[in-house]
């Protein structure tokens, strides 16, 4: 009587990080913070500065005080500038994704997509043309046995 050995916790653990979607996850998210540091690279570096022109250099220099007074940390204080410079990483994140990887992805998947329809669509028109040559050496043939001597 043998008794069927389970796999050791370590060994399921190792083939559940070996699996594709592991690994491309985490792929995915060692660039993505590479890339977040670039995004806010330029927002601090070309963003800010820009939007500095007409005002501070720091959008988080940007806020409204809602209480009587607001001295440094005092006072009930919106900080609006910040809300602004996340929101700006945000979109320009959003459009490079968008521009540099979705875009292009998606014509290629257009493209590759087209290529199998073409690809289909000669196969049919191949049988089509086959089945068509078929016929005709069928109708051929029951001609010339239908003109031959031994006519039924």
């Amino acid at each position: 009587m043998s008794m069927k050995k389970e796999p050791s916790v370590l060994k399921g653990f190792r083939t559940f990080l070996m699996r594709g979607n592991v690994v491309d996850l985490a792929v995915a998210v060692v660039i993505g913070t590479a890339f977040t540091n670039i995004v806010n690279s330029v927002v601090k570096g070309i963003i800010n500065p820009l939007v500095g022109s007409i005002g501070t250099t720091n959008l988080d220099n940007y806020k409204t005080c809602l209480s009587s007074s607001c001295q440094g940390s005092k006072g009930i204080q919106l900080l609006w500038g910040s809300v602004l410079g996340a929101t700006l990483s945000f979109v320009i994140t959003a459009a490079v994704v968008y521009f540099l990887m979705v875009l292009p992805m998606s014509k290629y998947l257009a493209r590759q997509e087209a290529r199998r329809q073409a690809r289909e669509g000669t196969h049919e028109v191949i049988e089509v043309t086959e089945l068509e040559v078929l016929k005709e050496i069928r109708d051929a043939l029951v001609a010339q046995r239908g003109s031959g001597p031994g006519e039924r």
